[in-house]
C-alpha cells in the first residue's frame, strides 16, 4: 500500500505512466482511444473537459498559498526576478523556434503549438516542489500568485503577437479567464480550508495524468513522422533541460544560494503544460490534434527532466553537499 501511495504521489512517475498509456492508445497510432473523445469532431469536448479539470486543479493548488507576504511592491526584486525568469526567459526558445519553422513545409501546421508553450507561466506546483527541495518557499509562493496575475495579460499578448488574426482572440481571453482568472479568485476563498497533502497530491497527479492521456492520446502523431517529432523534442530539450542546466550553472557561478537556485530553475524550466493543452484545444479547434504535437513532445521531455531534477540535480546528497559548502563559506 505504501508503494502504491508513493507512486501516486510521484509526479514524474504519473506523467511517465500517462505518456506510455497515451502512446499505446493514441487515436492515430493504435486507434484504441475512445471514439467519443477522439477525432477532430470532438476537439470541443476534449477542450471543455480540460478547461474544467485544469481550473479545479489550479484552484486547489493556488489555495495552498497564504495571504501573507504577497505584496509585490514590498518584494519588488523577488517579483521582478520571477517575472523575467518565469515568463520572458522561459518563453524565448519556443518563440524563436516558432518563427524559424512556421513557414517551413511539413512544420507549419504543428508550429502553433510552440506558441502555447511559450505563453504559459511556470507550473503552480513550483511552490510545493520548492519546499520539498529546500528552495526559497516565500519567493516561490509569492511569485506564483503575481506571475499568474500577469499571465492574464501575458498569454493573450503572446498569442496575438504570434498567431494574430489566425485565431479568435476573444476565445483566447475567455479561456485565460476560465483557467487562470477564476481559480485566482476562488482559491482566495479556500486558503483556510484544510486539505491533506497526500490526498491532494494524489488527486492532482491523477488529474494531470488524465489530462496528459486526453491530449497526447488524441494528438495526430501519424502525420508528423519521426523527423518532425525529433525536431520538436530537441526544441523541448533546449527549453527544459538546456535552460534549466544553464540557469543552474550561471547562478552557481554567481554565488547564488541553493534555495534561490532551486526555485529559479523550477520557474525557468517547469512550464504549466495543462494551460498549454487547454489553450491549444480551445483556440485551435479541429486543428488541435496537429498543433498538440509540440506540446506532447514537450511533455515527454519534461517527464525525463522532472526525473533528472528529482534524482540528480536536486538529490538529497547534492543538496546536503551544497548546503554544507554554503555553511562553511558563511562561517569562514
Amino acid at each position: 500500500m505504501k508503494t502504491i501511495v508513493r507512486l501516486l504521489t510521484s509526479t514524474a512517475f504519473m506523467m511517465g505512466l500517462a505518456v506510455v498509456i497515451s502512446l499505446l492508445t493514441n487515436d492515430y497510432i493504435t486507434g484504441v482511444f475512445p471514439d467519443f473523445l477522439g477525432g477532430k469532431e470532438n476537439a470541443g469536448l476534449r477542450s471543455n473537459i480540460t478547461i474544467i479539470l485544469l481550473a479545479c486543479m489550479l484552484t486547489i493548488t493556488l489555495s495552498r498559498i497564504p495571504y501573507n507576504d504577497l505584496n509585490p511592491v514590498k518584494n519588488s526584486k523577488s517579483v521582478l526576478r520571477a517575472t523575467v525568469i518565469g515568463l520572458v526567459v522561459a518563453s524565448t526558445i519556443p518563440l524563436i523556434a516558432y518563427f524559424l519553422i512556421r513557414d517551413l513545409e511539413g512544420y507549419s501546421q504543428y508550429a502553433p503549438g510552440l506558441v502555447f508553450i511559450a505563453a504559459t507561466p511556470f507550473a503552480a506546483s513550483v511552490g510545493p516542489l520548492s519546499l520539498i527541495l529546500r528552495g526559497d518557499l516565500e519567493h516561490a509562493l509569492r511569485s506564483t500568485i503575481v506571475v499568474y496575475v500577469i499571465a492574464l495579460l501575458w498569454i493573450p499578448f503572446i498569442v496575438w503577437a504570434t498567431l494574430g488574426k489566425s485565431v479568435d482572440m476573444m476565445t483566447v481571453v475567455i479561456t485565460v479567464i476560465e483557467i487562470i482568472g477564476v481559480p485566482l479568485v476562488v482559491s482566495r476563498l479556500l486558503t483556510k480550508v484544510k486539505i491533506d497533502k497526500t490526498y491532494m497530491s494524489i488527486i492532482l497527479n491523477v488529474t494531470i495524468a488524465f489530462l496528459v492521456w486526453l491530449s497526447v492520446g488524441s494528438t495526430n502523431f501519424g502525420s508528423a513522422g519521426i523527423t518532425v517529432l525529433a525536431v520538436f523534442m530537441a526544441i523541448a530539450a533546449l527549453r527544459d533541460i538546456g535552460l534549466g542546466l544553464g540557469t543552474e550553472a550561471v547562478e552557481r557561478k554567481m554565488g547564488i544560494s541553493w534555495s534561490h537556485r532551486v526555485t529559479d530553475i523550477l520557474m525557468v524550466s517547469y512550464k504549466n503544460k495543462g494551460i498549454a493543452i487547454a489553450l491549444c484545444g480551445a483556440v485551435m479547434g479541429p486543428l488541435a490534434p496537429l498543433a498538440m504535437v509540440p506540446i506532447a513532445a514537450s511533455i515527454v521531455v519534461e517527464v525525463i527532466w522532472v526525473a533528472f531534477m528529482d534524482s540528480v540535480l536536486f538529490s538529497k546528497k547534492r543538496m546536503e553537499k551544497e548546503l554544507g559548502r554554503e555553511a562553511s563559506e558563511t562561517s569562514a
